[in-house]
């Protein structure tokens, strides 16, 4: 393991949970959401489990984001104040 990159994902992954929590825009949460997902896919594959890291790329990045966005398009996009 590279512990540069590990810590330098850790720290992206913090920053991209704690701005996915806090955004008001549900478009933009689903945006940071697949990119915590890409994050996480590439922590896999740098810890040598390719085939989880590729599932999470194709699942969590990949059809999640989708059936996000299209359960958007039939809602309101921000939220009540």
């Amino acid at each position: 393991m590279i512990v540069p990159l590990d810590l330098i994902a850790l720290f992206f992954l913090v920053v991209i949970a704690i701005a996915a929590i806090t955004v008001r825009d549900l478009l933009a949460a689903i945006v940071l959401l697949s990119a915590y997902s890409f994050v996480i896919a590439t922590v896999w594959v740098e810890m040598h489990a390719v085939d989880v890291g590729f599932t999470e790329a194709a699942v969590g990045a990949g059809a999640t984001t989708a059936f996000m966005i299209a359960t958007l398009a039939r809602t309101k996009r921000e939220e009540k104040r």
